[in-house]
């Protein structure tokens, strides 16, 4: 079974948007894996709390990738 798991920050992403990552990503898995795999794909996106993940030891928000601090 394919599966994905995108791990956004939380509230940065609509309903459309999340239905989007999880439609779009299933096309791929099909396209990759051939249309058998449509029915198997699994697809989570998973809200992250604000400040809760970092890179290279640093913490991150929202309003950091967002460039407004």
């Amino acid at each position: 079974m394919p599966f994905a798991n995108f791990k956004v920050p939380a509230g940065t992403l609509s309903d459309e948007d999340k239905k989007k990552i999880v439609e779009r990503t299933t096309d791929l898995y099909a396209e990759v894996y051939g249309e058998r795999a449509r029915a198997n794909t699994l697809v989570v996106v998973e809200e992250v709390t604000d400040g809760g993940w970092g890179i290279g030891g640093n913490i991150l928000t929202a309003a950091m990738l967002n460039g407004e601090s």
